[in-house]
């Protein structure tokens, strides 16, 4: 690695993180999905309580990378654990090591909270991704669906 750095965003980061996410969605062909703005960025992630945590990875002064995740609970372990949302490394900063140190991070996270464990959720067409969680022995939970509840669904259920 060069002169790799990860820190927690702040206030003034706004545009950096849009920025990167919106580079994630180009890459994931999720454009289309993508509703998240400045303000959205100022309440959800950098508010005095957050609902999302973000860290951004550069090298020296240039913006590398962004992980977004927030804490979980394991009622059956009872424990924490840790959400990763988003994961993205530019592509002219891949191959580095960068996407494995934003991860790294994300671990002394859960480790230092008592966390059980670090999850998320990858796209089945998204080989590259799949690749490099596994050679970090990440293991893909078999025996579970994603479910998600939304738009008219979602709607038409909370009128209940």
């Amino acid at each position: 690695m060069t002169n790799l750095s990860i820190r927690k965003a702040k206030p003034g980061d706004e545009d950096i993180i849009l920025t990167l996410l919106y580079e994630l969605a180009q890459y994931e062909k999720l454009t289309d999905k993508f509703k998240i703005t400045r303000e959205v960025i100022l309440r959800d992630y950098l508010s005095a309580q957050p609902l999302c945590n973000c860290d951004l990875a550069y090298e020296d002064d240039a913006p590398a990378g962004v992980a977004t995740w927030y804490w979980t609970y394991t009622s059956f372990a009872a424990t924490r654990g840790i959400y990763l949302e988003d994961l993205f490394v530019r592509p002219q900063f891949r191959g580095r090591g960068y996407g494995k140190a934003l991860l790294a991070n994300l671990a002394k996270h859960a480790v230092a909270a008592g966390a059980s464990r670090v999850e998320w959720s990858v796209l089945d067409w998204n080989r590259p991704s799949i690749e490099f969680y596994e050679s970090l022995r990440a293991e893909r939970v078999n025996g579970w669906y994603i479910y998600r509840l939304a738009d008219d669904a979602l709607q038409a259920l909370g009128k209940r």
